[in-house]
């Protein structure tokens, strides 16, 4: 297994948040890659970069799932915040066009109330640099598998599985997971994203929401409790030729280790009747009982079934990193999923 990192993700590190309408600080944060690596040290696996964070091939397959106002308002739009008069440091709106909007504005403010969903996206100076190595993590460890590794993870922090065409929205930005399924449709006809995230993966769902070549699963809290709340439903199944290809198992806030497994079992039945040629893993690790945003119950060992079932598949796989925030049982879970899978 090749395993990715790029350092400059550490360039973004928004200190705070807005929780429950207060400000609080951030559980995504470099602190995360720390951990993370650790994990992976402690599976007996050490992490490698990516040769750039930047280039022509990232910015073009990037235009593949993202608009070109989104992709340009991600990376000026600091810059143009900072001319306004008596602004803040970080990009944060006060106004959102909820139910939809009837014009796209000129105005900073509100270009970042169309693109941020919500308030767990601030934008610093060098988050673009950041959130850009994130997408370059994933880019290389997906090259790797179309290049005939078996197996590659990529350590992606900012997240990726909560931004869609044109939204950021989750600590998300740029969708990782999303951006290794385009990149390995250019060799395999037939792509399948399954995601284990605590939380359901809207971003991936509206990039391939009709697309049939790509199939898209999630297993997650139900949203009618629980963040991204207005997507994740069990009736999301896609939509012309994409229809039957999004798949959705919301469970109850509060589920333990047994029911996900039980879930996961049929989540991996729907995606084997999809028969596809390559697999990207949206890897969460926040379902754990005691991690920061808990809504789901499980312990330690419980990811290693879920990796032990992900490897039993025995695809060529990427596994990107999605949630999974600071507590003392992040390194043990991540290492728990690879030892799982490594010994499938």
């Amino acid at each position: 297994m090749k395993l990715f990192y790029h350092p400059d993700q550490e360039r973004h590190a928004p200190e705070t948040f807005l929780l429950r309408g207060r400000p609080a600080p951030s559980p995504e944060g470099p602190v995360r890659a720390e951990l993370l690596s650790e994990g992976l040290a402690e599976a007996g696996l050490a992490l490698t970069s990516p040769a750039e964070a930047d280039g022509a091939r990232l910015r073009e397959r990037l235009a593949r799932i993202h608009t070109p106002r989104y992709l340009d308002f991600l990376e000026t739009i600091h810059a143009r915040w900072q001319a306004m008069p008596d602004a803040a440091e970080i990009v944060a709106p006060n106004v959102h066009p909820c139910g939809g909007g009837h014009h796209y504005p000129r105005h900073p403010v509100g270009q970042a109330g169309w693109h941020l969903h919500d308030m767990a996206c601030p934008i610093t100076a060098d988050s673009f640099a950041g959130i850009l190595a994130s997408a370059a993590t994933a880019q290389a460890a997906a090259e790797a598998v179309a290049g005939g590794e078996r197996v590659a993870y990529a350590l992606c922090r900012p997240p990726g599985h909560h931004a869609g065409p044109e939204r950021a929205g989750g600590f998300c930005f740029l969708n990782n997971a999303a951006l290794a399924a385009t990149l390995l449709r250019e060799r395999f006809p037939r792509v399948a994203i399954l995601d284990v995230d605590l939380h359901h993966g809207n971003g991936t769902q509206d990039i391939f929401y009709a697309d049939g070549d790509v199939w898209t699963g999630s297993l997650h809290a139900d949203p009618a409790d629980f963040y991204p709340f207005f997507w994740g439903g069990a009736d999301e199944t896609g939509e012309g030729a994409g229809l039957g290809a999004n798949v959705n198992l919301p469970l109850p806030v509060g589920s333990d280790g047994e029911a996900f497994l039980v879930a996961l079992d049929t989540l991996i039945e729907r995606l084997v009747e999809f028969r596809p040629a390559v697999l990207v893993v949206a890897l969460g690790l926040d379902a754990h009982r005691a991690d920061p945003l808990a809504g789901l119950a499980l312990d330690t060992a419980d990811f290693s079934g879920v990796g032990r079932r992900l490897a039993a598949l025995d695809l060529p796989t990427v596994l990107v990193q999605e949630g999974g925030y600071p507590t003392v049982h992040l390194s043990h879970n991540l290492a728990a999923f690879m030892g799982g899978f490594q010994g499938a």
